[in-house]
């Protein structure tokens, strides 16, 4: 059986997905709102498979076969609504809407319930790969109707990554807009990896003197290592092999120290605060950026006074290394544990039914946060022994790889050197297994001030005292 599938936008994320569906067989029918771009496309890659595009929504839309499936790749927000309000009155009861874009979920939500009211399917689609995934195999993160992502399920494998396992990434994740929740989180989940990553690197380089080519081959070696093994580190080493085509030097030393965000760590850490979850290391992954962007206060501060403790001796270059591998380790698992909380805690309050074991199952290839974690977590979440699977995962903080972790912060924070992140990650860490926290104290302010009350440690019930009689 053939099939047919339409997609609007051919930015390099929709024009990439357009040549994967038509090199897995399907008659791709492709639409632009700019003519010329959907002309080129066809001209440079037309012979790839069955493509044809079109230069109105009628065409586009009277092209295919009913029960229609459309992919829109279209910036999220308005621009989804646009489309939307145009194609709708072209459509039939039963077509379906695939957005593929990373839309916020409560848009996807909403228009889910519109369209479903007028008989129109939608789907809410993260896709993570980036330009390579979407060509080769992404993982795909579908949420909305069941029922119609079934009749496009079979294409949609063909175009999905293999997970290792004899499976594809992909994997229906829950009504409504849980499939943009989950690549929401993954989002998050990247910009939490990522920001790890940059402070080992700054670790490396400002106290260990690495050189960008000890740095690549670093982050070479631990892409080798079956507990570390990650895309980002993978990229990472080739990052600092990378020559300045003006200057001849390395790339890295001449790119601003300013990263940019498109909102979904925004929106992660906001939904983390609707829904009551810990995500410290996310949330100051998010920080980070901001803080990067902000130059005028930067340039403002520069002169702030610093009185650093260097009296302990920095470790040999190798036992460096070897520290900050074991605390990145670790942040890192960290940071997925998060995700995959705010995940649970947020299917639980909307009734989504994600099965968390297919989420970590599907980031296992594809995707930008594919690493050698997933199946700890998959494991940990999935059918088998759990409970074992948990007891495994907890092992990796045992011992000398904490200790190392402890370092790592100390290292950083004695020479003045900005490590959030990982930080973050060891205080959550240490608050979970705390057995009392100072927020006792906390209660007790919150009840002076403002008779919020506050519960006790021996008896049921909610309790307010006079504090200053």
């Amino acid at each position: 059986m053939q099939y047919s599938l339409g997609v609007i936008g051919l930015g390099t994320m929709g024009a990439n997905l357009a040549r994967n569906a038509a090199r897995n067989g399907a008659a791709v029918s492709v639409y632009n709102r700019t003519a010329q771009v959907t002309e080129n496309f066809l001209e440079e890659h037309g012979a790839e498979g069955e493509m044809k595009g079109y230069k109105s929504y009628k065409e586009f839309v009277q092209s295919l076969e009913h029960p229609r499936a459309i992919l829109l790749m279209v910036k999220a927000g308005e621009a989804v609504d646009a489309v939307l309000r145009d194609l709708l009155p072209l459509l039939q009861k039963g077509d379906i809407i695939l957005d593929g874009g990373n839309s916020h979920y409560p848009d996807t939500q909403r228009r889910t319930e519109e369209l479903a009211a007028q008989g129109i399917h939608f789907i809410g689609m993260g896709i993570s790969g980036g330009e390579e995934g979407a060509l080769q195999g992404p993982s795909m993160m579908p949420g909305g109707n069941e029922k119609a992502y079934r009749t496009i399920e079979p294409l949609l494998a063909k175009m999905a990554a293999d997970d290792g396992e004899g499976g594809k990434c992909i994997a229906y994740v829950g009504e409504g807009g849980a499939g943009h929740f989950v690549k929401m989180v993954h989002n998050g989940i990247e910009y939490g990896i990522m920001q790890l990553i940059a402070e080992s690197a700054a670790l490396l380089k400002d106290v260990g003197k690495y050189t960008n080519t000890q740095l690549a081959e670093t982050f070479a070696a631990w892409n080798t290592d079956a507990n570390l093994s990650s895309f980002l580190l993978e990229i990472t080493a080739r990052i600092f092999t990378k020559k300045d085509a003006e200057t001849g030097g390395d790339l890295i030393d001449f790119i601003a120290d300013s990263a940019g965000q498109k909102g979904t760590g925004k929106w992660t850490t906001e939904a983390a605060m609707t829904y009551g979850v810990a995500i410290p290391t996310i949330n100051a992954a998010v920080d980070a950026r901001i803080l990067s962007g902000s130059a005028e206060k930067r340039t403002a501060h520069r002169s702030l006074p610093v009185a650093l403790d260097e009296q302990d001796p920095v470790p040999p270059p190798e036992k460096l290394r070897s520290i900050v591998r074991n605390a990145l380790e670790l942040a890192a698992l960290c940071t997925y544990g998060q995700g995959f909380d705010l995940i649970e805690k947020a299917s639980a309050e909307e009734g989504w039914k994600i099965d968390l074991g297919e989420v970590a199952r599907i980031w296992r290839g594809g995707c930008i946060i594919r690493s050698a974690f997933l199946p700890l977590f998959q494991a940990q979440y999935g059918r088998g022994d759990t409970v074992a699977a948990t007891e495994q995962l907890m092992q990796r903080f045992a011992g000398e790889k904490q200790r190392d972790w402890r370092r790592t912060v100390t290292i950083a924070a004695s020479r003045g050197i900005p490590t959030p992140a990982l930080s973050a990650s060891l205080h959550a860490y240490d608050a979970y297994r705390s057995a009392r926290l100072p927020q006792n104290l906390i209660q007790a302010q919150r009840d002076y001030f403002g008779a919020h009350t506050y519960e006790r440690t021996d008896t049921e019930g909610t309790f307010h005292t006079d504090w200053t009689s």
